[in-house]
């Protein structure tokens, strides 16, 4: 009705009548009989063949498959070092560590993220501060963060939401003004880039989450990218306890400056992430085109609006994200995810902000307000189906179960 034409090849006259009947939800039949996730990992035989391999050498941890994961993911993001460790938030924390964040410091981030990205902040005795979003892009405005800094910002951290970049040619002159460290959370954005320069080469540092339902997986796991060698050297200590050998030729004899923490990659995970990073522009394209997809039947929707997507950046399309027109529902946001989980398309919501977490409200004392455009946007926002081995067909059954549900709570 709203997102498939009548007309669209293959869909059968039943087949849309269908589509206006009565919701899973309320005891009707869902539109496909298997959940469909919002995300999934694609592993192949020459991955399981990879991990073999390793598990068989004489070392499965701080081994040589480790270094060589750490080379090809500099190499692909044009910098100098890539530091990996346990996962996406021990990536985060490596880095404002590195960075030198400490008690009294403050970090500019977006209340528009998981919670790992402002908890790195607190492990390290720091203040996470919000700024506002851009409500078409989504992602941190510029001139929100020039609003919220304080002569005690230490720190800057972007978040790459879904996976378009930034806009860091807006947001490094403020930093480096201030003599700001940029620490850009590009866990959605890995295989994306601004311009010609790709994501891992656009901030101080960089982090990576390598989780099964990101670009690449290595299971868990991540990374941080950077050019600077101080900074590469802070982040390889962080990760094995904050440890410093003095002698090479005598290993046992170490020093530990201040606490560091054993966020280590296994290697066995690096050989996994080695094959992965081999496909990386091959699931970034599978994912831009049933992006683009979407995009082309959704543009016409009268009940969902897309975010702005800027000319001259590669999203990485971690997630598809739409905006609902809920002046147009006879629904909230929760319903309609609701009502999708129950025709058993696997929708979910990226993200409750930050500061409505009751750590950040109640212990911390972020009121609501603080950030008005990412507050309307939050409550409208809806993630769908978005992964390398989704069919046409499965997209298809997305579009149809909104159909579905549009047509039942339409005003």
């Amino acid at each position: 009705m709203f997102t498939l034409p009548a007309a669209a090849p293959g869909l059968a006259n039943a087949e849309r009548r269908d589509s206006v009947a009565t919701l899973a939800l309320l005891g009707g039949s869902p539109v496909r009989s298997t959940p469909l996730p919002y995300g999934h990992q694609s592993i192949e035989p020459d991955d399981i063949s990879a991990v073999g391999d390793v598990l068989t050498a004489d070392r499965i941890t701080q081994g040589p498959a480790v270094a060589r994961f750490e080379r090809a993911l500099a190499e692909r993001a044009g910098v100098k070092h890539a530091v990996a460790v346990a996962n996406g938030t021990a990536a985060l924390h490596a880095a404002c560590w590195a960075a030198g964040i400490g008690p009294g410091d403050e970090a500019v981030t977006t209340p528009l993220t998981f919670a790992g990205t402002a908890n790195a902040v607190v492990y390290q005795g720091g203040w996470p501060v919000f700024a506002d979003i851009d409500g078409a892009t989504l992602n941190i405005s510029a001139d929100a963060v020039k609003h919220v800094a304080t002569a005690r910002t230490r720190a800057l951290l972007p978040v790459d939401f879904a996976g378009l970049p930034c806009e860091y040619d807006k947001l490094l002159p403020i930093a480096r003004e201030h003599g700001w460290v940029v620490i850009a959370d590009a866990a959605h954005s890995f295989g994306g880039a601004s311009g010609r320069q790709p994501v891992g080469a656009l901030a101080d540092m960089t982090t990576l989450s390598f989780h099964p339902v990101k670009l690449i997986t290595t299971g868990e796991g991540g990374a941080v990218l950077t050019d600077r060698d101080d900074l590469a050297e802070r982040l390889h200590a962080m990760r094995h306890h904050g440890i410093r050998y003095g002698d090479p030729a005598r290993p046992w004899r170490y020093e530990i400056p201040e606490p560091g923490n054993n966020y280590r990659l296994t290697d066995f995970q690096s050989a996994l992430g080695l094959s992965q990073l081999g496909k990386l522009d091959q699931f970034w394209q599978q994912r831009d085109r049933l992006a683009r997809r979407y995009r082309e039947r959704l543009a016409g929707s009268q009940f969902v609006e897309l975010p702005a997507l800027p000319g001259g950046q590669r999203h990485g399309w971690h997630l598809f994200v739409v905006m609902l027109r809920l002046e147009r529902l006879a629904a909230d946001r929760d319903a309609i995810v609701a009502a999708l989980r129950a025709e058993n398309i696997g929708a979910t919501v990226h993200y409750p902000l930050v500061y409505r977490h009751p750590f950040y409200r109640d212990r911390l004392g972020h009121a609501a307000g603080l950030c008005p455009t990412a507050e309307l946007v939050e409550r409208r926002l809806l993630t769908l189906p978005l992964f390398p081995s989704m069919r046409d067909a499965d997209q298809d059954d997305v579009l149809r179960a909104l159909d579905k549900i549009f047509a039942h709570y339409t005003r």
